[in-house]
């Protein structure tokens, strides 16, 4: 026994040390960017979207080795599955009560609107598929960690994500300054406002600064909104796997690859327990501390793994995408509020 056991255990160390420097590096980036938080502009940015932006600095200004790649791959994709599955503990269903069936059923309107529009749009300007549903998911939903998951579900290029995430970067921010000038325009206040916010703008944070805005009423009401498009990532991702593997190659496609992924099962799993209470403080308020850091590390990796001459070949049309997509949600649903005046 002994003697099977000695290269069992020789072979693990030599896949974690294989890990380790990439592992070592991302965790850096990942410390670094919580610091920069202290830096008055990039204190706005939310850690995901500073880390992809400092793992893209570092390495196309530093460069990194072969020997990093291992741990890199496996913080971009790993590590991001089991971030967004860690999701699911700060989602809970009642939070759908506080705007009502309404309130509900316009974040879906908008979710699916935008997200359609977004892949028409994307295939008129030519822009690549992925690259399309990644804007159309972190427009639609939830910005950085929409963007996140349906990557894991798609697996593009990373960088299409970094493409994706500065793009909803500068929308977003462009929001939180252009609403609340949009609501001493329109005269739109309190729930009305707020629920305007929560159904339209990208990020949380960005949602949390623009809402706040319009009052504590507003901000509160922009929260919960947000709250409840956050839980539509998960029906979005099983319909993309879905739609994907009909596309690929129907049945045979099916034997070969999950329909639902592990990560989204995960998902729906951990917000229902958390639903009925049945996830005790001690466990979950660490995990709710956790996820942040993992998710950032998870876009750090992404960052890592992003060449800035192959961004730019991209070039302008999917920037037009998603400024296009931006204006689309916070046109349509500014019109489904107005219904609730």
């Amino acid at each position: 026994m002994s003697d099977i056991a000695a290269p069992l255990d020789t072979r693990a160390k030599s896949a974690i040390a294989g890990y380790l420097p990439g592992l070592v590096l991302v965790a850096v980036i990942t410390a670094s960017v919580y610091g920069l938080r202290h830096i008055p502009f990039v204190s706005q940015l939310s850690p995901m979207i500073s880390a992809i932006f400092v793992g893209m600095l570092f390495a196309n200004v530093v460069g990194t080795n072969v020997s990093s790649s291992p741990g890199i791959s496996i913080s971009g994709k790993k590590l991001l599955r089991l971030a967004v599955a860690l999701l699911g503990v700060q989602i809970s269903f009642t939070q759908l009560g506080e705007i009502g069936v309404r309130g509900v059923g316009f974040a879906a309107l908008a979710l699916g609107s935008t997200f359609l529009f977004t892949i028409w749009a994307g295939r008129l300007l030519g822009v690549d598929r992925n690259l399309a549903q990644l804007l159309a998911a972190g427009t639609s939903i939830c910005g950085a960690s929409a963007i996140a998951a349906t990557n894991a579900t798609i697996g593009a290029d990373d960088e299409d994500v970094s493409y994706a995430v500065a793009c909803i970067t500068l929308f977003g921010t462009l929001a939180m300054f252009l609403f609340p000038l949009a609501m001493l325009a329109t005269g739109l206040a309190g729930k009305s406002y707020g629920l305007w916010i929560g159904l339209s703008v990208h990020e949380v944070a960005q949602v949390v600064g623009a809402g706040f805005q319009g009052g504590t009423e507003a901000g509160e009401i922009a929260v919960v909104t947000k709250l409840a498009r956050v839980m539509m990532l998960a029906p979005l991702v099983i319909a993309l796997s879905v739609v994907r593997s009909k596309v690929s190659g129907g049945a045979k496609s099916a034997g070969r690859t999950q329909l639902v992924p592990h990560f989204v099962i995960g998902f729906l799993v951990l917000a229902a327990l958390n639903s009925f209470g049945v996830i005790p403080d001690a466990i979950r308020k660490p995990i709710v501390t956790a996820t942040p850091i993992l998710l950032t590390a998870a876009m750090a990796a992404l960052g890592l793994g992003t060449s800035i001459s192959k961004l730019k070949k991209h070039g302008l049309p999917p920037l037009l995408l998603a400024a296009l997509a931006s204006l689309f949600i916070a046109g349509l649903t500014f019109a489904l509020v107005m219904l609730t005046l």
